[in-house]
């Protein structure tokens, strides 16, 4: 006789936060699912997360530092997935920058170094941003993981990238907290470090736990776990869990309390001094928000997750993911689920899978990740090991930095200007900018090298591709200064007719925190 899929889920949920809430025994606690059970959770984390994106997408950085008000209509309809599908199939940049992780781990197997998954994702025909191209133009010029994503090498390395793109570790560890951490150690370092790796492991953490908990609560906090106190990342997440608590039915006041305590950015060079946030923590604590207020139903998590603002397209993806993993594919509501029949089918852009392959695929991982981890699985039947939760390592971004100033540049560097300097006064600094073909010639993509002197010594020297794909995002960096006044050159080496490096802004950063200028004795 078939046994109620609904019912398996709630025993099972009922028996982890049973064994949760015991005292820790000397014997494992293991936690009971059925294959088909399995297979439905695997589907409704993908989904979800498709969902989430779609849903998401009209209003990703449409609304930055401010919420999406309740008038503003978010349009869903049947053939929202499609349309993004053949028409901006750029948007499920979080599901396909996934799949190159589960491709390489089909093809060279659970074990597979993590080289293979940084040189996959270097060499891969998509565009990227913020971490992950910072991450990929070091992997194309000889910084491997995990120094690709030190906040050194990396000034992205807070972003929310690999926040986006830690789902399938979470859905190929179910129940297995511990096994995620680990896959994200060996991926998530490929492209961010400290709070933006955080990001990622507190994500694939919940996408773990959610196999085998029907507990929004319950995932959330201890998740939570996998994070380690010291860290920025974990107070900000303690903090909104200690938000819903004290405002238990106002997600829009939890909001609030996030903008004023940690919506100021120093990392990102695109994001200190802007409204622009892409900030692991503040956009991890709309993915919270949004399942916490959200209380299980699918709905109401899409419209909050996705009202906060800022990565709106990314926040719910993760929040859908891991609530259709909580839920499973079948408990989907037909209101949210009905638009990725149609696409189901279809391969993402950059890749030869579809859902449907993902589906299967995810499956296929979850179960050797299961075995190799002493799960035991008997037909139809899985008895999962309990994993009490480690947290992760402690890592610290941009530790005695703080940024200062921001400053326009406007200065080329081509052939008829084949140098320039300038000075400042901190510990740090960035000069944003690129190469490029000046006035729209058609040129074929070249790359330009220069020199870097600071204080009369050369650094570094750099090459500066006008490919949009492998750009370095920004043009020159240095952090670790001694505090003082410092001369920064920029010698270009090969000027060429038609190209040009463009040097916009200058971010300075000091080890002296500023006083706030408005605060009065």
């Amino acid at each position: 006789m078939k046994t109620n899929l609904f019912l398996l889920l709630i025993l099972a949920a009922f028996a982890v936060t049973t064994s949760c809430n015991k005292k820790q025994s000397s014997t494992p606690v293991k936690t009971k699912l059925t294959t088909e059970i399995l297979k439905d959770k695997i589907k409704g984390g993908w989904a979800g997360q498709v969902i989430g994106c779609t849903f998401g997408g009209p209003t990703e950085f449409q609304y930055k530092g401010t919420m999406i008000q309740d008038y503003q209509p978010i349009p869903w309809d049947n053939d929202r997935c499609k349309w993004y599908y053949e028409n901006s199939p750029g948007l499920y940049d979080d599901v396909y920058m996934d799949l190159t992780f589960v491709d390489v781990f089909e093809k060279e197997g659970l074990d597979a170094p993590a080289s293979s998954h940084a040189n996959a994702f270097a060499n891969a025909g998509y565009m990227l941003w913020h971490a992950n191209q910072a991450a990929r133009y070091n992997i194309l010029n000889g910084i491997t993981p995990p120094q690709s994503g030190h906040w050194l090498n990396n000034p992205h390395a807070d972003d929310i990238d690999f926040q986006i793109e830690a789902d399938f570790a979470g859905l190929m560890s179910p129940g297995m907290v511990n096994t995620s951490t680990d896959i994200c150690d060996k991926v998530g370092h490929i492209m961010n470090y400290g709070d933006g790796w955080y990001g990622g492991v507190y994500v694939a953490a919940m996408y773990s736990l959610a196999f085998v908990s029907n507990d929004v609560n319950y995932i959330v906090t201890e998740a939570l776990k996998s994070i380690p106190q010291e860290s920025e990342f974990y107070k900000c997440m303690s903090d909104v869990i200690g938000w819903k608590k004290e405002f238990p039915d106002d997600w829009k006041r939890n909001w609030f309390e996030c903008e004023r305590k940690w919506s100021s950015d120093i990392g990102c060079p695109d994001g200190v001094f802007n409204s622009f946030n892409i900030d692991a923590k503040i956009n991890a604590a709309y993915i919270v928000i949004g399942l916490l207020y959200g209380e299980g139903d699918f709905g109401k998590t899409m419209e909050i997750s996705t009202r906060c603002g800022q990565d709106s397209d990314c926040n719910p993806a993760s929040a859908g993911g891991i609530l259709g993993t909580m839920l499973g594919y079948s408990a989907i509501p037909e209101y949210w689920r009905a638009p990725v029949y149609p696409v189901e089918e279809m391969d993402f852009k950059y890749t030869t899978m579809s859902l449907n392959d993902v589906y299967e695929l995810g499956y296929k991982h979850a179960i050797a990740v299961l075995e190799k981890n002493g799960a035991v699985i008997n037909g139809d039947a899985i008895e999962i090991p309990f994993q009490e939760i480690v947290p992760a390592k402690l890592e610290v971004c941009f530790e005695g930095h703080f940024p200062i100033a921001r400053n326009h540049v406007g200065k080329q560097l081509n052939i008829n200007n084949q140098e320039f300097e300038l000075g400042f006064e901190g510990n740090g600094f960035i000069l944003n900018g690129q190469a490029q073909k000046q006035n729209g010639q058609e040129l074929v993509d070249g790359i330009l090298e220069f020199e870097m002197y600071i204080d009369g010594q050369k650094v570094e020297q750099i090459k500066m591709p006008t490919s949009f794909t492998t750009r370095r995002h920004e043009v020159v960096w240095k952090y670790d200064l001694p505090e003082g006044k410092h001369q920064v050159r920029l010698k270009l080496l090969n000027p060429q007719e038609g190209y040009q490096i463009r040097v916009d802004n200058l971010l300075v950063y000091s080890s002296v925190k500023p006083e706030n200028a408005w605060k009065t004795n």
